[in-house]
């Protein structure tokens, strides 16, 4: 973290590389995580999909829940594996049930969508209301779509204009446009 960073030293990835594997060598799961970061960003390293992808698995078969959520989103998008909905989802719901927001958030798009599992706007709203109320900016906007359209909501644009100002505060672009519209059409 330190090199990574740039805490109490310069940033350096590669340093902080050569630091974060012999930790990530030895299996502790943050680590191994941190080191699938690196692979998939770049830094201190050849960007490397499928080696991040290897790392966050070491991580997340050890139940590490950021790994877990980074690994449902290598499967979400293709990113070093093959594009797989039903296994990101796999993965996203590890994560979420143990309270990770952005787990929850995209657990809840992908009900929304239908991407691997049954489109269940309901259930969508469920683990995207858990992820609001953890403050998450992209699940409170989502979350104030759902009361406006009554999307696995009863309508209710006094919801929504709540949940898109608590996006909008913390500076999510798409929800202070929304809530402008609210204001704009009344």
């Amino acid at each position: 973290d330190c090199y990574y960073n740039g805490k109490g030293v310069a940033q350096d990835y590669a340093e902080a590389v050569r630091w974060v594997r012999k930790a990530a060598d030895q299996g502790l799961a943050y680590a191994q995580c941190l080191l699938g970061v690196c692979y998939d960003s770049g830094n201190g390293v050849a960007q490397n999909y499928a080696e991040a992808v290897r790392w966050y698995r070491k991580a997340a078969d050890q139940g590490h829940a950021d790994a877990q959520c980074l690994l449902g989103v290598c499967y979400y998008r293709g990113k070093g594996v093959a594009q797989n909905y039903a296994e990101a989802v796999r993965w996203y719901r590890k994560s979420a049930e143990q309270g990770n927001a952005y787990a929850q958030n995209r657990l809840g798009v992908c009900y929304a969508r239908g991407n691997g599992v049954a489109q269940d706007y309901a259930e969508a709203v469920r683990w995207v209301r858990k992820a609001a109320e953890q403050g998450n900016a992209y699940a409170q906007c989502l979350l104030g779509g759902c009361y406006y359209y009554g999307n696995g909501v009863a309508q209710n644009y006094a919801e929504a204009v709540r949940w898109y100002r608590k996006a909008a505060d913390q500076g999510h672009a798409d929800a202070q446009k929304n809530l402008g519209d609210c204001y704009y059409n009344g």
